[in-house]
């Protein structure tokens, strides 16, 4: 029998990538990963005004590249085996439409315009208007829409960019008809269906971003976006009034697409959806499995069964919605601003001398330029080695992780990190160990949410790159857990995901059980908690909570 193939793409924060995955098995049969050009250029970015923006163009040349690539290098003639393509991306992540269905920034004027671009999940330039989303939520007197979401909007999410953007760019505000989901843009590309009305969106954006839910019927209703705002006035009815989760299909590979692509024609291509949660699925989760995806930042994803769940609104999480995760499951997601991102920044802080090298009399530029990339590779690791050595609380330093806010619980971006306890002996090697330490307490921070709102936790698997790549920050994890810590083994394991929905869309399995039973990649290492490590962090994460009561309620 002839070997069946699907593909997933997992558009991330710095590159795309693509699979090629045998259906019987889950094998990685091919894979290709595409930098953004314009991304890593730092183009249309303000780090300084938390303004972070793509080009439309980078994920388009993204797709083709990759698709080509893995096709190139698969197995002979696996491109007329491929049943089917399912997509993930970051989120939240809106961009501008016209009413032709294009991207703003696809249109020449704007082609240079950040605010015509996709508004990465990382952008904070809209605290204020999140601020008012909230406060308008509790006050207007009438449904609080907010209520499936945590009770708290985050600045990270869809209305606060949109009202944002059309607050301070008139242009914008002149031609943008309607607004896209980057997981909801994608599948529309590939099947010609970008048009306003046909597009199709998916349930996972909608409930965690945009406040769907069908106890009030699909979205807000324009009466409360008339009391935000009087700008969002005629805004619903320009959006959506339908969902469909990521088991069923956006539609199939237009003629043009298949061309670029080197796929038939009408190849079926599923409803997008967020990383994190294609992620999980391939992650292996089940009910109340908790998936922690931790890379730059975490996303924590958790499911249970819809009799279980209930009247039950677990309180400042990114949302419970069903079917965003698996249909037919409560999704229910969480997570930190930042992880891995926390680790670069003091990598990038520890490297900032390295300038100095360009302009040094001893050695030449490309010497100069070849050791700051050996520092930098080799830093972290060594930084990892040096911190496992030191005793617990020894330093005295305990530090805070919300050095990009915080996203749950309770989502504050307007809150910044601290590191305490310093002395004269406070080295590199102390320090990071203190931020390890930070981003653990975080994670034990939101595991403690969903317990005492009597959602249990069975496990905890974790994803991503720091999750394969730092022994050292897992087994702290699993110390201040006080739980196993079960890393999957594929290196891939979101695009894994998308490729085990892929699979359902294109019919190869009535189900994603039965996907990820046949093309689980299973775990590579179980990290298991310290017994007396266990004991001195539950100290430390008392002062880690004292500290954070002390600024957030004093310095922020």
């Amino acid at each position: 029998m002839n070997e069946q193939f699907v593909i997933g793409l997992d558009y991330g924060t710095d590159s795309v990538r693509a699979v090629l995955i045998d259906t019987a098995t889950g094998r990685e049969a091919a894979a290709d990963v595409f930098t953004y050009p314009r991304w890593a250029a730092g183009k249309y970015c303000d780090p300084t005004k938390n303004q972070f923006r793509q080009h439309p163009l980078d994920h388009l040349e993204g797709l083709t590249h990759t698709v080509r690539h893995c096709l190139a290098g698969g197995p002979e003639g696996c491109a007329g085996r491929v049943a089917a393509i399912s997509i993930d991306t970051t989120g939240s992540t809106p961009a501008a439409l016209d009413s032709e269905g294009a991207v703003l920034a696809l249109r020449p004027e704007f082609a240079e315009n950040p605010n015509a671009m996709f508004i990465l999940w990382k952008d904070h330039t809209a605290v204020a208007e999140a601020d008012e989303i909230n406060h308008t939520a509790r006050t207007w007197g009438g449904i609080d829409f907010t209520r499936y979401v945590g009770g708290i909007y985050s600045s990270e999410w869809y209305y606060a960019k949109i009202l944002h953007t059309l607050r301070v760019d008139e242009s914008v505000r002149k031609h943008a008809y309607t607004w896209v989901e980057h997981c909801d843009w994608i599948p529309a590309v590939l099947t010609g269906t970008t048009a306003p009305a046909r597009l199709k969106h998916g349930v996972c954006a909608a409930g965690h971003k945009a406040l769907w839910h069908d106890r009030w019927g699909g979205l807000p209703s324009e009466e409360f976006f008339q009391a935000l705002d009087p700008l969002l006035t005629g805004l619903r009815k320009r959006l959506y009034n339908q969902v469909f989760t990521s088991d069923t299909a956006a539609g199939g590979l237009t003629a043009e697409w298949a061309e670029k692509l080197g796929l038939p024609v009408n190849t079926p291509v599923g409803i997008g959806a967020f990383d994190a949660h294609m992620g999980a699925v391939g992650g292996g989760i089940t009910p109340y499995s908790f998936v922690r995806v931790i890379g730059t930042s975490t996303c924590d994803m958790l499911i249970a069964p819809v009799h279980d769940i209930q009247d039950t609104v677990v309180r400042g999480i990114c949302g419970q919605v069903d079917g965003s995760i698996i249909p037919g499951m409560i999704g229910m997601e969480a997570g930190q601003s930042a992880y891995g991102d926390i680790y670069a920044w003091f990598q990038d802080l520890l490297l900032w001398p390295g300038a100095l090298l360009e302009d040094s009399a001893l050695i030449d530029k490309k010497t100069a330029a070849a050791l700051t990339d050996e520092l930098s590779a080799r830093l972290l690791s060594r930084l990892s080695k040096a911190a496992a050595d030191i005793p617990i609380a020894q330093s005295g330093i305990v530090a805070l992780d919300w050095l990009n806010g915080r996203r749950t619980p309770d989502a504050n971006q307007n809150l910044r990190g601290a590191l305490t306890g310093l002395n004269l002996s406070s080295d590199a090697p102390r320090i990071f160990r203190a931020l390890v330490e930070a981003t653990a307490f975080g994670g034990k921070a939101i595991v403690e949410r969903f317990l005492s709102e009597s959602v249990h936790i069975k496990e905890v698997i974790a994803i991503g790159g720091v999750a394969r790549k730092s022994s050292f920050a897992m087994q702290v994890l699993a110390d201040v857990l006080d739980m196993d810590i079960k890393v999957a083994r594929s290196d891939q394991t979101v695009a894994l995901g998308a490729a085990m929905f892929a699979a359902v869309v294109g019919g190869v399995y009535a189900n994603i059980g039965e996907a990820q039973e046949a093309m689980s990649c299973g775990f590579e290492t179980v990290y298991k908690p310290i017994k007396e490590h266990v004991a001195q962090y539950r100290v430390l994460y008392e002062k880690y909570l004292k500290i954070g009561s002390f600024v957030e309620s004093e310095l922020t």
